[in-house]
Protein backbone atom coordinates (compact mmCIF):
# COMPACT_ATOMS: atom_id res chain seq x y z
CA UNK A 1 0.00 0.00 0.00
CA UNK A 2 1.77 3.09 -1.29
CA UNK A 3 1.38 6.76 -0.31
CA UNK A 4 1.84 9.76 -2.62
CA UNK A 5 2.96 12.94 -0.83
CA UNK A 6 2.81 16.32 -2.57
CA UNK A 7 4.14 19.56 -1.15
CA UNK A 8 7.21 21.61 -0.30
CA UNK A 9 10.80 20.49 0.05
CA UNK A 10 12.83 23.30 1.56
CA UNK A 11 15.71 24.55 3.58
CA UNK A 12 14.89 26.22 6.90
CA UNK A 13 16.65 28.58 9.25
CA UNK A 14 15.32 28.17 12.79
CA UNK A 15 15.99 29.75 16.16
CA UNK A 16 14.44 28.38 19.36
CA UNK A 17 15.31 28.88 23.06
CA UNK A 18 17.50 25.77 22.68
CA UNK A 19 19.64 26.83 19.76
CA UNK A 20 19.87 28.10 16.23
CA UNK A 21 20.43 26.43 12.86
CA UNK A 22 20.82 28.68 9.82
CA UNK A 23 20.20 26.04 7.15
CA UNK A 24 18.65 22.61 7.57
CA UNK A 25 16.49 20.29 5.50
CA UNK A 26 12.78 21.05 5.88
CA UNK A 27 9.52 21.50 4.01
CA UNK A 28 6.13 19.93 4.71
CA UNK A 29 6.45 17.02 2.31
CA UNK A 30 9.93 16.23 3.64
CA UNK A 31 8.65 15.74 7.19
CA UNK A 32 5.53 13.92 5.99
CA UNK A 33 7.52 11.55 3.80
CA UNK A 34 10.16 10.72 6.40
CA UNK A 35 7.54 10.04 9.08
CA UNK A 36 5.35 7.95 6.77
CA UNK A 37 8.32 5.92 5.49
CA UNK A 38 8.42 3.95 8.75
CA UNK A 39 5.02 2.47 7.87
CA UNK A 40 4.66 2.29 4.10
CA UNK A 41 6.23 2.98 0.72
CA UNK A 42 6.29 6.71 -0.01
CA UNK A 43 6.33 8.51 -3.37
CA UNK A 44 7.39 12.16 -3.04
CA UNK A 45 6.30 14.90 -5.44
CA UNK A 46 8.07 18.25 -5.10
CA UNK A 47 10.68 20.57 -6.54
CA UNK A 48 14.20 21.56 -5.44
CA UNK A 49 16.91 23.78 -6.83
CA UNK A 50 20.48 23.24 -7.94
CA UNK A 51 21.65 23.88 -4.38
CA UNK A 52 19.86 20.82 -2.98
CA UNK A 53 22.58 18.80 -1.27
CA UNK A 54 23.32 15.23 -2.29
CA UNK A 55 23.40 14.18 1.37
CA UNK A 56 19.79 15.35 1.76
CA UNK A 57 18.75 13.50 -1.40
CA UNK A 58 20.49 10.43 0.00
CA UNK A 59 18.69 10.76 3.34
CA UNK A 60 15.31 10.62 1.61
CA UNK A 61 16.32 7.82 -0.73
CA UNK A 62 17.85 5.93 2.18
CA UNK A 63 14.44 5.77 3.84
CA UNK A 64 13.11 4.02 0.70
CA UNK A 65 11.27 7.14 -0.51
CA UNK A 66 10.70 7.11 -4.28
CA UNK A 67 12.08 10.40 -5.64
CA UNK A 68 10.97 10.00 -9.26
CA UNK A 69 8.52 12.86 -8.65
CA UNK A 70 11.07 15.19 -7.03
CA UNK A 71 12.17 17.58 -9.78
CA UNK A 72 15.43 19.54 -9.89
CA UNK A 73 15.14 22.99 -11.45
CA UNK A 74 17.54 25.81 -12.24
CA UNK A 75 17.67 28.14 -9.27
CA UNK A 76 17.58 27.82 -5.49
CA UNK A 77 15.48 25.62 -3.22
CA UNK A 78 12.60 27.17 -1.26
CA UNK A 79 13.96 28.78 1.92
CA UNK A 80 12.14 29.78 5.11
CA UNK A 81 13.51 31.27 8.33
CA UNK A 82 11.78 31.93 11.63
CA UNK A 83 12.24 32.39 15.35
CA UNK A 84 10.15 30.78 18.11
CA UNK A 85 8.88 32.43 21.28
CA UNK A 86 10.23 31.43 24.69
CA UNK A 87 7.42 28.88 25.22
CA UNK A 88 7.60 27.88 21.51
CA UNK A 89 3.84 28.23 21.08
CA UNK A 90 4.33 31.10 18.62
CA UNK A 91 6.82 31.80 15.87
CA UNK A 92 7.73 34.80 13.77
CA UNK A 93 8.65 34.39 10.13
CA UNK A 94 11.82 36.28 9.30
CA UNK A 95 12.22 35.31 5.66
CA UNK A 96 10.39 33.41 2.93
CA UNK A 97 12.13 32.88 -0.41
CA UNK A 98 9.95 30.74 -2.68
CA UNK A 99 12.68 30.41 -5.32
CA UNK A 100 11.95 27.40 -7.59
CA UNK A 101 8.87 26.56 -5.51
CA UNK A 102 7.15 29.64 -6.96
CA UNK A 103 6.76 27.74 -10.25
CA UNK A 104 5.76 24.41 -8.70
CA UNK A 105 3.13 22.82 -10.94
CA UNK A 106 2.99 19.14 -9.95
CA UNK A 107 2.66 16.57 -12.70
CA UNK A 108 2.49 13.09 -11.21
CA UNK A 109 4.61 10.32 -12.75
CA UNK A 110 2.37 7.75 -14.43
CA UNK A 111 3.33 5.11 -11.87
CA UNK A 112 2.01 7.29 -9.01
CA UNK A 113 -1.47 7.87 -10.39
CA UNK A 114 -3.00 4.58 -9.30
CA UNK A 115 -1.54 4.59 -5.78
CA UNK A 116 -4.23 4.12 -3.11
CA UNK A 117 -3.21 6.86 -0.65
CA UNK A 118 -2.70 10.59 -1.24
CA UNK A 119 -1.61 13.26 1.22
CA UNK A 120 -1.64 16.87 0.02
CA UNK A 121 0.56 19.33 1.90
CA UNK A 122 -0.63 22.90 2.41
CA UNK A 123 0.13 24.18 -1.08
CA UNK A 124 -2.32 26.35 -3.05
CA UNK A 125 -5.80 24.79 -3.23
CA UNK A 126 -5.76 24.97 -7.04
CA UNK A 127 -2.62 22.81 -7.11
CA UNK A 128 -4.11 20.40 -4.58
CA UNK A 129 -7.21 20.00 -6.76
CA UNK A 130 -5.08 19.50 -9.88
CA UNK A 131 -3.13 16.72 -8.19
CA UNK A 132 -6.32 15.08 -6.91
CA UNK A 133 -7.67 14.94 -10.47
CA UNK A 134 -4.55 13.06 -11.60
CA UNK A 135 -5.20 10.22 -9.12
CA UNK A 136 -7.51 7.28 -9.74
CA UNK A 137 -8.81 4.66 -7.34
CA UNK A 138 -7.63 6.27 -4.10
CA UNK A 139 -8.73 4.71 -0.83
CA UNK A 140 -7.85 7.75 1.28
CA UNK A 141 -7.31 11.36 0.21
CA UNK A 142 -6.14 13.63 3.02
CA UNK A 143 -4.95 17.20 2.96
CA UNK A 144 -3.74 20.11 5.02
CA UNK A 145 -4.35 23.82 4.64
CA UNK A 146 -3.36 27.07 6.31
CA UNK A 147 -4.65 30.53 7.25
CA UNK A 148 -3.35 32.09 4.03
CA UNK A 149 -5.55 29.94 1.81
CA UNK A 150 -8.57 30.25 4.13
CA UNK A 151 -8.32 34.04 4.02
CA UNK A 152 -7.33 34.61 0.39
CA UNK A 153 -8.75 31.69 -1.62
CA UNK A 154 -11.69 30.50 0.48
CA UNK A 155 -14.06 29.52 -2.34
CA UNK A 156 -11.31 27.68 -4.17
CA UNK A 157 -10.37 25.89 -0.95
CA UNK A 158 -13.98 24.81 -0.33
CA UNK A 159 -14.17 23.41 -3.85
CA UNK A 160 -10.88 21.59 -3.30
CA UNK A 161 -11.67 19.86 0.01
CA UNK A 162 -15.14 18.75 -1.12
CA UNK A 163 -13.92 15.30 -2.20
CA UNK A 164 -11.29 14.73 0.49
CA UNK A 165 -11.81 11.97 3.01
CA UNK A 166 -9.70 13.63 5.73
CA UNK A 167 -8.93 17.25 6.58
CA UNK A 168 -5.97 17.87 8.87
CA UNK A 169 -6.10 21.34 10.37
CA UNK A 170 -5.00 23.11 13.53
CA UNK A 171 -7.45 24.56 16.04
CA UNK A 172 -7.11 28.22 15.04
CA UNK A 173 -7.51 27.32 11.35
CA UNK A 174 -10.61 25.22 12.10
CA UNK A 175 -12.18 28.18 13.86
CA UNK A 176 -11.23 30.53 11.02
CA UNK A 177 -12.58 28.17 8.36
CA UNK A 178 -15.93 27.55 10.07
CA UNK A 179 -16.53 30.60 12.25
CA UNK A 180 -17.15 28.23 15.16
CA UNK A 181 -15.27 28.67 18.44
CA UNK A 182 -16.26 25.24 19.73
CA UNK A 183 -14.17 22.53 18.04
CA UNK A 184 -16.93 19.92 18.00
CA UNK A 185 -19.23 22.33 16.21
CA UNK A 186 -16.35 23.28 13.91
CA UNK A 187 -15.90 19.61 13.00
CA UNK A 188 -19.62 19.27 12.20
CA UNK A 189 -19.38 22.33 9.95
CA UNK A 190 -16.43 20.78 8.13
CA UNK A 191 -18.44 17.58 7.52
CA UNK A 192 -20.86 19.71 5.50
CA UNK A 193 -17.92 20.92 3.40
CA UNK A 194 -17.04 17.36 2.38
CA UNK A 195 -14.46 15.64 4.61
CA UNK A 196 -16.11 13.11 6.91
CA UNK A 197 -13.02 12.63 9.07
CA UNK A 198 -11.55 15.73 10.71
CA UNK A 199 -8.33 15.86 12.69
CA UNK A 200 -7.76 19.05 14.63
CA UNK A 201 -4.17 19.47 15.78
CA UNK A 202 -3.83 21.30 19.10
CA UNK A 203 -0.06 21.64 19.52
CA UNK A 204 1.08 20.97 23.08
CA UNK A 205 -2.48 19.84 23.92
CA UNK A 206 -2.47 16.93 21.47
CA UNK A 207 -4.97 16.18 18.71
CA UNK A 208 -8.69 15.51 18.32
CA UNK A 209 -10.28 13.12 15.82
CA UNK A 210 -13.89 13.71 14.80
CA UNK A 211 -15.94 11.31 12.67
CA UNK A 212 -19.72 11.57 12.79
CA UNK A 213 -20.70 11.64 16.44
CA UNK A 214 -17.54 9.80 17.50
CA UNK A 215 -14.65 11.70 19.05
CA UNK A 216 -11.17 10.58 20.05
CA UNK A 217 -8.70 12.75 21.95
CA UNK A 218 -4.96 12.04 22.05
CA UNK A 219 -2.62 13.93 24.37
CA UNK A 220 0.74 15.28 23.33
CA UNK A 221 3.65 13.15 24.51
CA UNK A 222 5.24 14.78 27.60
CA UNK A 223 8.78 15.42 26.37
CA UNK A 224 11.28 16.68 28.91
CA UNK A 225 12.62 19.15 26.34
CA UNK A 226 11.27 20.35 23.02
CA UNK A 227 14.28 21.37 20.93
CA UNK A 228 12.46 22.44 17.76
CA UNK A 229 8.74 22.10 16.96
CA UNK A 230 9.25 22.79 13.23
CA UNK A 231 7.62 20.03 11.20
CA UNK A 232 5.82 18.41 14.12
CA UNK A 233 2.38 18.82 12.53
CA UNK A 234 3.61 17.44 9.21
CA UNK A 235 5.30 14.52 10.99
CA UNK A 236 1.94 13.89 12.68
CA UNK A 237 0.26 13.78 9.27
CA UNK A 238 2.92 11.40 7.95
CA UNK A 239 2.52 9.03 10.88
CA UNK A 240 -1.27 9.12 10.60
CA UNK A 241 -1.40 8.42 6.87
CA UNK A 242 1.51 6.01 6.97
CA UNK A 243 -0.35 3.86 9.48
CA UNK A 244 -3.58 3.92 7.44
CA UNK A 245 -1.61 2.76 4.39
CA UNK A 246 0.18 0.06 6.36
CA UNK A 247 -3.17 -1.28 7.56
CA UNK A 248 -4.90 -0.94 4.18
CA UNK A 249 -7.68 1.30 5.55
CA UNK A 250 -10.30 2.25 2.95
CA UNK A 251 -12.31 5.43 3.57
CA UNK A 252 -13.61 5.61 0.00
CA UNK A 253 -16.02 2.80 0.84
CA UNK A 254 -17.63 5.02 3.48
CA UNK A 255 -16.79 2.55 6.20
CA UNK A 256 -14.04 2.97 8.75
CA UNK A 257 -13.07 1.32 11.98
CA UNK A 258 -12.86 4.08 14.61
CA UNK A 259 -10.30 2.22 16.75
CA UNK A 260 -7.99 1.97 13.72
CA UNK A 261 -8.34 5.69 13.05
CA UNK A 262 -7.63 6.37 16.72
CA UNK A 263 -4.48 4.25 16.56
CA UNK A 264 -3.44 6.22 13.47
CA UNK A 265 -3.84 9.45 15.46
CA UNK A 266 -1.66 8.07 18.24
CA UNK A 267 1.03 7.02 15.77
CA UNK A 268 0.82 10.54 14.34
CA UNK A 269 1.35 11.97 17.82
CA UNK A 270 4.30 9.62 18.31
CA UNK A 271 5.98 10.82 15.12
CA UNK A 272 5.36 14.46 15.99
CA UNK A 273 6.94 13.95 19.40
CA UNK A 274 10.09 12.39 17.96
CA UNK A 275 10.39 15.26 15.48
CA UNK A 276 10.49 17.77 18.35
CA UNK A 277 13.43 16.06 20.07
CA UNK A 278 16.02 17.57 17.71
CA UNK A 279 16.33 20.31 15.13
CA UNK A 280 14.79 19.78 11.71
CA UNK A 281 14.74 16.19 10.49
CA UNK A 282 17.75 15.14 12.55
CA UNK A 283 15.83 12.70 14.76
CA UNK A 284 14.76 10.74 11.69
CA UNK A 285 18.41 10.01 10.91
CA UNK A 286 18.60 7.59 13.85
CA UNK A 287 14.97 6.75 14.69
CA UNK A 288 13.92 3.09 14.49
CA UNK A 289 10.52 1.43 14.15
CA UNK A 290 11.17 -0.32 17.47
CA UNK A 291 11.41 3.09 19.18
CA UNK A 292 8.19 4.18 17.49
CA UNK A 293 6.26 1.11 18.62
CA UNK A 294 7.69 1.44 22.13
CA UNK A 295 6.44 5.02 22.42
CA UNK A 296 3.06 3.94 21.02
CA UNK A 297 2.83 1.53 23.96
CA UNK A 298 3.78 4.37 26.31
CA UNK A 299 0.78 6.27 24.97
CA UNK A 300 -1.40 3.31 25.92
CA UNK A 301 -0.13 3.57 29.48
CA UNK A 302 -0.60 7.34 29.58
CA UNK A 303 -4.25 7.13 28.53
CA UNK A 304 -5.44 3.91 30.21
CA UNK A 305 -7.66 4.14 33.28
Amino acid sequence: MSLVVVGSVAYDGVETPHGRVDRMLGGASTYISLAASYFTKVNLVGIVGEDFAQEDWDLLAGRGIDLTGLDRAAGKTFYWAGVYSEDMNDRTTLRTDLNVFADFDPELPAAYRSKPYLLLGNIQPALQRRVRRQMDGTRVVAGDTMNLWINETREELLETIRDWHVLLINDSEARLLTGERNLRRAARAIYEMGPQTVIIKRGEYGAALFRGEEVFLAPAYPLEQVSDPTGAGDSFAGGFMGYLAERGIDLESGRADMPELARAVVYGSVMGSFCCEDFGVNRFRTLSRAEIDSRFQEFRGLTAF
